[in-house]
C-alpha cells in the first residue's frame, strides 16, 4: 500500500489535535455525570460509558507502544475504576502521543511497524500513515458513541464537526 502524496506529519499533528478538542469535549460533558451513571449499563458495544472510555484509551495506549517498538499494555476497566483515574491517564497518553507525533519525519509515515497483538497473539506489519489513519478513526467511533449516550443523558457535548473545529468566519454576504 502507498502512502497518499498530500499524507504528512503535519497532517497527522493537526487531525490528532483536533481529535483531542473534540474528545475533551465529550470528557467534559462525562465529567458532569455521577459514578452511578458513568457505569450504568447503556446500549454502547462496551457496555458503559466507562467501559467505552477505557477501551478507547486503552487502543490508542496500544498503538503508541506498537509504534515505539513496546509490546501491547493491556488496559482494563479494574486499572481505571473512576472517571478521574482515566482522564489522568489519558493526559499522561496524550503527552507521550504528542512527544512520538513531534518526532515523526515525513519519511517515517511510510516505513513499515511490526508487532505482535497481546489480542490474536498474530504478528502483523503494517506501514506507519495507515495505522495512524486508524487511531483516528477509532477515536471518533468511540467519541460518537459516548456522544450519543450523554445527548440521551441530557448532557450533549455540542457539535464535534471538524469543520467547527476549524472555527471558520461566517461568509459574508
Amino acid at each position: 500500500m502507498s502512502q497518499p502524496a498530500l499524507v504528512t506529519v503535519n497532517y497527522y499533528r493537526w487531525l490528532f489535535d483536533y481529535g483531542y478538542w473534540a474528545r475533551d469535549r465529550v470528557l467534559a460533558q462525562v465529567a458532569k455525570l455521577d459514578h452511578g451513571a458513568y457505569v450504568a449499563p447503556r446500549p454502547l458495544d462496551h457496555g458503559t460509558i466507562r467501559g467505552t472510555l477505557v477501551h478507547w484509551l486503552a487502543r490508542d495506549a496500544i498503538w503508541l507502544a506498537r509504534w515505539q517498538g513496546r509490546p501491547d499494555e493491556l488496559i482494563d476497566e479494574s486499572r481505571l475504576p473512576t472517571f478521574e483515574a482515566l482522564r489522568e491517564r489519558w493526559v499522561q497518553e496524550e503527552h507521550q502521543m504528542r512527544a512520538f507525533l513531534n518526532k515523526l519525519t515525513d519519511s517515517d509515515l511510510t516505513e513499515t511497524v511490526s508487532y505482535i497483538s497481546a489480542v490474536t497473539n498474530n504478528r502483523y506489519t503494517v506501514a506507519l500513515w495507515p495505522m495512524m489513519s486508524h487511531v483516528a478513526n477509532h477515536g471518533t467511533q468511540h467519541r460518537s458513541e459516548v456522544a450519543l449516550a450523554l445527548t440521551q443523558l441530557g448532557l450533549s457535548p455540542g457539535d464535534l464537526d471538524l469543520i467547527v473545529y476549524l472555527n471558520p468566519l461566517p461568509a459574508q454576504i
